[in-house]
């Protein structure tokens, strides 16, 4: 038996009709760039985070890189995030003409806390990028709450997070300004790149929406260099169909989890899960000391599984001026962990052979 790590062809024929319709309704409108079906999904996606305005960019990647553009920090300006996420994150700091300031991760989540966060900040620190790694809700009052009072900008870079829920609040909610990556193989994934950004903010919503179209308001009248990040017509009809579905797969996901947490208990370590945030399991995540191990013998099985994410940014070559930092819990994570398949239409065969093999594996140890 092969099991994929995701199967994005199954959830096409899933969603065929609906899916071919809103398609076909683009191409005959003649509309492809900043037109009403994107109008639509930004609304639609705006109101399901909880927040006053969605900007629907090009790419996860430039929903960070204008984010943080919108935010005029002064050059030189130190931005704290985890080492331990994409290195996307980083690059739109670098790209931002910030430095990134990098803070290790809380062992039972993968998230970054306050309290090691409050040991960083300084005068140069201007903001501060949230993960919820994997779908895992960081502890993100706290960090809201410690942010306000040293007057910082937080951004959240919920990319693996649509439909998180930190104490029945949305998280991409509570920060400044949230950045979302609708990469196909994510929860809510786009046909090709896409990303968007929300905020609860007027004046910074406006900022973002000319940013991403070469700095104009009214076209062909340019107040600032901006860039070419739009969501087009298409993908957006697309998301707007599945976004329709996204609780429906969040309960999905979050029933195979626990099919794998009951079953796999005392085997692999498990992300903690607090009893008033939800996770959404972008990725389901395991931690074991015998990972390339239990990945090889996984392969040699037919199952395929993904390290998120193998080196830490500050160990990697293209961040060498970071590389003698010590980020111990971030550089232990990193050496440990695996993710297992997971999406919807993963069927119960398909989740007990990853089972199975599991224990097989920890059985001829």
């Amino acid at each position: 038996m092969r099991i994929p790590f995701i199967d994005l062809s199954k959830e096409y024929r899933a969603l065929k009709k609906e899916i071919d319709e809103a398609l076909i309704k683009v191409l005959e409108s003649g509309r492809f760039i900043l037109g009403p079906k994107l109008e639509k999904f930004e609304k639609n996606f705006a109101e399901y985070i909880g927040c006053k305005h969605g900007i629907g960019v090009a790419s996860g990647t430039d929903a960070l890189v204008l984010a943080l553009k919108s935010l005029e920090l002064p050059k030189g300006s130190e931005v704290i995030t985890q080492s331990f996420t994409f290195i996307s994150v980083a690059d739109a700091i670098v790209k931002n003409d910030s430095k990134p300031v990098f803070c290790d991760v809380e062992e039972s989540s993968y998230n970054i806390r306050a309290y090691e966060i409050k040991k960083l900040i300084n005068e140069k620190t201007k903001a501060i990028i949230v993960n919820h790694m994997f779908g895992l809700p960081a502890e993100i009052e706290e960090i809201v709450d410690l942010a306000r009072d040293k007057n910082i900008w937080i951004i959240e870079d919920a990319s693996h997070a649509h439909g998180s829920l930190y104490r029945n609040r949305k998280v991409g909610s509570f920060g400044d300004i949230a950045c979302f990556s609708l990469y196909p193989a994510k929860i809510l994934g786009a046909y090709g790149d896409a990303g968007i950004i929300t905020t609860n903010n007027d004046e910074l919503a406006e900022k973002l929406r000319m940013y991403r179209n070469y700095g104009q308001k009214v076209k062909y009248y340019h107040e600032f260099i901006g860039y070419n990040s739009r969501l087009d017509e298409i993908q957006a009809a697309i998301l707007d169909v599945k976004l329709k579905r996204l609780e429906e797969y969040i309960m999905k996901r979050r029933k195979i989890a626990s099919i794998y947490r009951e079953e796999l208990e005392g085997l692999v370590e498990f992300q903690e899960e607090k009893n008033y945030m939800r996770h959404v399991y972008s990725y389901f995540v395991i931690r074991t000391e015998k990972r390339d191990e239990l990945q090889s013998f996984l392969d040699k099985n037919g199952i395929e599984t993904i390290i998120h994410y193998p080196i830490p940014i500050h160990k990697q070559r293209a961040y060498k001026e970071y590389n003698s930092i010590s980020l111990p819990v971030s550089e232990k994570v990193a050496r440990q962990v695996l993710s297992l398949p997971i999406h919807p239409y993963m069927e119960d065969i398909e989740i007990r052979y990853v089972i199975e093999n599991i224990k097989k594996f920890f059985l001829s140890l």
